[in-house]
């Protein structure tokens, strides 16, 4: 007998889990009472665990380069329900304005410790490589293994595919652990982002807010960067990853903060620090600035656990939901399908 499961989210983490079980036989539902209206529809797009490394999250970094692995044959599956290429930017290149900012991708690369995946560019080859990069860049670092993808897209394509593969979807939202027990199914699986914490209070997920600002390049502006540019500016981390219309430009960083509203402030500051690195960025039009939250653990890595009896966790990605989700996928799905191999055999 196919098992069934119910998935509560229907962000990109939730459809990947919910499409990778549905394609090994079990019959998926997602609860979800508006599908991607939360961190899959404000991420900027990147997927950069060398980028991301840093002293300390050695395990984070060790989950994004399997999911990194993983991410060419996750998005090839998916680019025939996708209304647009799916990959946007190959390639990342840092820029430092400053010794200290500087100091900062010395410290990166020391984590990856791999000058392959992660090294230093001379300021004029990331010029060549960015064309219209300011020229007071101090140092300059690439990881071109990274990718960047259109995180609108994505998720566009993972509804499609969840439909093809026979997921059914449910516009209803999940009141507290109460209204967990109350879902159908074999197995109850929680990748419900920012949420999450307040269905299953012990799994730690708290809510960080950040701002993204998208630009549309006008007709007589340079085109967008063919790499993720991301830089530091007086200590400030500031990220421009191309989309075919122009660019996203992210993010800023609040903790305690569920308020989806734009803060200005910020947000100008924001900006004034891709211009520092991008200046041609000015004459671009601004399209959106859109505010969500990260559904972020104390330790910056996900929850993919049991958590008694049919419920289980896909969680807390933070800012790295995109990266890991193909790798969650995976796991969720070994991870459900042996429990019920051991519980019903």
């Amino acid at each position: 007998m196919t098992k069934t499961a119910t998935v509560v989210g229907g962000g990109t983490v939730g459809l990947t889990v919910a499409w990778n079980l549905a394609r090994r036989g079990s019959a998926v539902e997602v609860v979800d009472p508006r599908p991607g209206s939360g961190a899959s529809w404000v991420a900027g797009g990147m997927l950069g665990p060398y980028s991301e490394a840093w002293p300390g999250e050695e395990e984070l970094y060790r989950l994004g380069v399997e999911s990194l692995g993983l991410w060419e044959g996750f998005a090839r599956d998916l680019q025939p329900f996708a209304d647009g290429p799916l990959i946007t930017a190959r390639g990342t290149v840092h820029l430092a304005v400053d010794e200290g900012d500087a100091a900062e991708l010395e410290t990166i690369a020391a984590a990856v410790g791999d000058t392959a995946l992660f090294g230093p560019m001379r300021p004029s080859a990331a010029a060549r490589a960015v064309p219209g990069a300011a020229p007071r860049i101090r140092a300059a670092a690439s990881a071109p293994a990274e990718i960047a993808v259109d995180n609108r897209l994505l998720h566009r394509a993972l509804r499609a595919a969840c439909a093809a593969a026979g997921v059914a979807f449910r516009a209803e939202a999940v009141g507290g652990a109460a209204g967990l027990a109350d879902l159908p199914g074999d197995a109850v699986i929680v990748c419900a982002g920012s949420d999450s914490g307040a269905l299953v209070p012990e799994l730690g997920v708290r809510p960080v807010k950040g701002e993204v600002v998208r630009l549309r390049r006008g007709p007589t502006c340079l085109p967008p960067p063919a790499a993720t540019v991301r830089a530091r500016v007086r200590g400030r981390q500031v990220y421009v990853v191309p989309r075919s219309d122009g660019v996203v430009v992210g993010a800023t960083q609040y903790e305690n903060d569920r308020d989806l509203g734009v803060r200005i402030g910020p947000v100008v500051e924001l900006l004034d620090d891709a211009f520092a690195v991008l200046p041609f960025l000015r004459e671009y039009d601004l399209v959106e600035v859109t505010a969500g939250l990260r559904p972020t653990t104390a330790g910056n890595v996900p929850v993919i656990a049991p958590l008694g009896g049919r419920v289980f966790a896909a969680t807390g990605h933070g800012r790295n939901g995109l990266l890991l989700a193909p790798v969650t996928g995976v796991r969720a799905a070994d991870m459900v399908l042996q429990q019920e191999v051991q519980a019903w055999s």
